[in-house]
C-alpha cells in the first residue's frame, strides 16, 4: 500500500517504522527536520519537510495516488483538518486521525472520520487493570467503547449453564468459550466448568457488572 503519515511526533516515527517493516511504501510528512531524527535508522521510506495541511505538500508526498493518511501530529485540529482534505478532496480511501483531547473527538468524529482516541483509551485501559486485573482485554476495536476481554470461569460457577451467567447482563455478549483447548460458539446451555475461558464482548460498565458476578457466590 501507498500510504501516507502526516507527524513525525513519537507516535508518527513509530507508526512509520512499523508500515515500513510490513513492506508498505510510507511517506512521513513533518514541518520540522529535526523531527525526521525520531526514525529508525533503518527506516527507508521517504521524508518530506513541509506543512501537512499545504496542498502542494500533500500532493508531492503522492495523495492523489496514496491508499491511505493517517494524521498523527499533536494538534487535533491540524488532524482533522488533514484528514477531512484527504477524504473530502483527495477520496483518499482510508483516513485515521489521531485525538489528544477527548472534548474534541465528537467534533472530529462529526467529520465522518476513523479516529484514535490515545488520552481516552489509554486512560480507560489503566482503569482496567487497576480496578480488574484478572481480566484480560484481547481486542479493542474503536476507541475502547467495545472491546473483546477473556474471562476465567471461577470455582463458584462451576455446573452451572452459561445462559444463567449471563442472563441479567445487558451490556455484554459471549462470543466464544473454549474448554480443554477447545473453542466454540456460546449456546445458552452450555454447561459451564471451572478453568474454562469466555471472550466476551462488552462495554466497560459490563465488563465491570460481568466480573462482579462471577467474583460473587452464585444464586442458590
Amino acid at each position: 500500500m501507498n500510504l501516507i503519515v502526516v507527524g513525525c511526533g513519537r507516535v508518527g516515527a513509530e507508526l512509520s517504522y512499523r508500515l515500513f517493516k510490513s513492506g508498505h511504501q510510507v511517506v512521513i510528512v513533518d514541518s520540522s527536520r529535526e523531527s525526521f531524527n525520531r526514525l529508525h535508522s533503518d527506516f527507508r521510506g521517504r521524508t518530506l519537510e513541509g506543512e501537512g495541511l499545504a496542498e502542494n505538500v500533500l500532493e508531492r508526498a503522492g495523495i492523489k495516488e496514496a491508499d491511505g493518511l493517517a494524521a498523527v501530529t499533536n494538534s487535533d485540529t491540524l488532524n482533522a483538518v488533514v484528514a477531512h482534505t484527504a477524504r473530502i478532496y483527495y477520496h483518499t480511501p482510508i483516513v485515521v486521525a489521531r485525538n489528544y483531547d477527548p472534548n474534541l473527538r465528537p467534533v472530529i468524529e462529526s467529520f465522518g472520520l476513523q479516529t484514535v482516541s490515545s488520552t481516552f483509551w489509554g486512560a480507560q485501559r489503566v482503569e482496567e487493570l487497576l480496578t480488574h486485573p484478572s481480566q484480560r482485554m484481547v481486542y479493542s476495536p474503536g476507541n475502547g467503547e467495545v472491546e473483546v476481554y477473556e474471562v476465567g470461569i471461577p470455582e463458584a460457577w462451576n455446573g452451572r449453564s452459561l445462559g444463567e451467567l449471563m442472563e441479567p447482563l445487558k451490556q455484554c455478549h459471549a462470543v466464544a468459550v473454549t474448554q480443554a483447548g477447545r473453542s466454540s460458539l456460546p449456546e445458552k446451555t452450555l454447561i459451564l466448568q471451572t478453568g474454562d475461558s469466555i471472550s466476551i464482548s462488552s462495554t466497560f460498565d459490563g465488563i465491570s457488572a460481568l466480573t462482579s458476578r462471577l467474583a460473587g457466590k452464585a444464586e442458590a
